[in-house]
């Protein structure tokens, strides 16, 4: 677009002289009006609002440094170049305070004019060159801001050392307000398998949720979001769960969250290592919690002198077979630590303390790949998954230990019933018999062992063999008599007792069971 030029002196010959020997176009000009008095020159630079006026100083109505003074209150951007005689040199100088820099003494030729005109345009289109590169400037920065705000307030939270001068620099970077910001800081850990989309996607969710919130962003592999602490706790704790949830609806991703507690944008580094310290005990809450400074508690150092492995204790459950007591003794130990919280690494020494006692009990061949399990429990993010994989081995090796108890108890029983089936028809058969003088046993362990095997007392099954063994012969022999039944079964020389536990057993006598049968 053309320079606009406005021309104003009191000869009209010098007027028509300038108009037509300049080549406006070739100087990227347009000679939009002429004037022959200074007032009429002010009316017209109003209405057309040149970039360059040339100007007589002498002018009827209003003189060209009257004009010049005028229009440069009004109109500051426009430029001048003044006609003046030579008596007026002195008197145009006063001009040059209003910005005129270029001035000609008459007569003045085209080169002379063309020369000034050059030197005007030449300096308007730097201006306006640097205007447009201070825009642009401007809106990349505006752009860029977010950013920017970003940038800063992390480094006021990962950085140790930041001043009063840092608020400053932000308060006037953002024309913000920040001398009583209270502020609380929230951050998201993400649990088991994720990728940075997922943490893309917190952050997302949050800036919804969370409406606007002053910083949004993450540190490493934590979503972080800086709030104005202006709501309840209850409404904070509503948003949270809504991001959680929605997270776990899209992406089947649970969340551990950090809450700190309200404080001046100052003291936001001091926040960022409260929150951080509010994640570590993720350790002790589990996967999942939302934690604040009221859910840390700190063990006393002394405390770890009441927690012992009592390790022939926790080998002599292990070996007993019983499951149930191993996992007592394990949940004992556990809500021991709980209590105590005696830090991360002194309470997985205690863990790993723990386990290579129960694994002790193990086989020798298998020794190496139970002490690789070490690395494993040392690796584990949670006090609770420690518990877990040491209860699993625990029970593995009960289990190993109670199948082998079983086995040997299963072969006694087994003979037992073997020597029963071999001599149900001695009279004098009986448990305290078959322990003390065939397998010497204690009769009263053997008895319980019988009943925990069988589900039934060795009396009763005695008993139930021997009918169930009359029964077939009553079925193969017609003829055969109560009184040789009785004796061939082990009921020696009592029929009648016979009999009667024969009724009680199948509902009938011998005699009447021959019959319907």
């Amino acid at each position: 677009m053309a320079y606009k030029v406005l021309l104003a002196d009191d000869e009209r010959i010098i007027v028509e002289g300038i108009s037509s020997v300049i080549d406006w176009e070739a100087l990227d000009t347009e000679l939009v009006a002429t004037a022959r008095n200074g007032i009429d020159a002010y009316e017209k630079i109003v209405q057309h609002r040149p970039d360059i006026v040339i100007s007589d100083i002498r002018m009827p109505g209003m003189d060209g440094l009257s004009l010049v003074a005028k229009v440069h209150e009004e109109y500051p951007s426009i430029k001048f170049i003044l006609l003046s005689g030579f008596s007026e040199f002195e008197y145009a100088r006063t001009a040059m305070q209003f910005g005129v820099k270029s001035y000609l003494l008459k007569p003045c030729n085209e080169d002379r004019i063309t020369e000034a005109l050059t030197g005007i345009i030449a300096e308007l289109k730097d201006k306006k060159e640097s205007e447009t590169f201070i825009q642009k400037l401007r809106e990349n920065y505006k752009k860029a801001q977010p950013y920017i705000k970003s940038q800063l307030l992390t480094e006021f939270l990962s950085t140790k050392i930041h001043s009063n001068r840092d608020l400053s620099y932000y308060q006037q970077l953002f024309d913000s307000n920040i001398d009583e910001l209270q502020v609380r800081l929230i951050l998201f850990r993400l649990e088991g398998d994720f990728s940075y989309e997922h943490i893309f996607a917190v952050k997302n969710i949050g800036a919804e949720i969370f409406d606007s919130p002053l910083l949004n962003t993450n540190i490493g592999e934590l979503a972080v979001f800086l709030l104005e602490d202006e709501q309840g706790t209850d409404s904070l704790q509503e948003q949270i769960d809504q991001i959680r949830e929605r997270l776990h609806e899209y992406y089947k991703i649970d969340t551990t969250v950090a809450i700190s507690e309200g404080n001046h944008i100052q003291n936001a580094r001091r926040l960022y290592l409260e929150a951080l310290e509010c994640l570590e005990h993720r350790f002790y809450l589990g996967e999942g919690s939302i934690i604040t400074k009221k859910d840390i508690l700190h063990g006393n150092p002394e405390s770890h002198n009441d927690i012992i492995v009592d390790e022939q204790q926790i080998s002599i459950k292990v070996k007993s077979g019983h499951v149930e007591d191993v996992c007592e003794e394990i949940d004992a130990f556990f809500q021991k630590m709980a209590e105590f919280r005696l830090g991360i690494p002194m309470t997985k020494s205690y863990c790993v303390q723990l386990y290579l006692a129960i694994v002790q009990t193990g086989d020798t061949d298998r020794m190496q790949d139970y002490l690789m399990g070490t690395s494993a429990l040392l690796a584990m993010d949670t006090v609770q998954q420690m518990k877990d994989y040491i209860e699993a081995r625990a029970k593995e090796l009960t289990l190993e230990y109670y199948s082998r108890y079983k086995s040997k108890q299963s072969s006694v029983i087994n003979k037992v019933i073997s020597i029963v089936e071999d001599n149900f028809g001695n009279p004098d058969l009986s448990l305290k018999m078959i322990a003390n003088e065939i397998l010497y046993m204690n009769p009263d362990y053997l008895g319980k062992l019988f009943k925990q095997e069988t589900g039934q007392r060795f009396s009763s099954f005695l008993t139930k063999l021997r009918i169930e063994k009359a029964v077939e012969y009553i079925q193969e022999m017609d003829d055969v008599k109560v009184v040789t039944l009785a004796e061939m079964i082990g009921f020696g020389d009592n029929p009648q007792y016979f009999s009667q536990v024969f009724k009680k057993q199948t509902g009938y006598t011998p005699s009447e069971y021959r019959k319907v049968t």
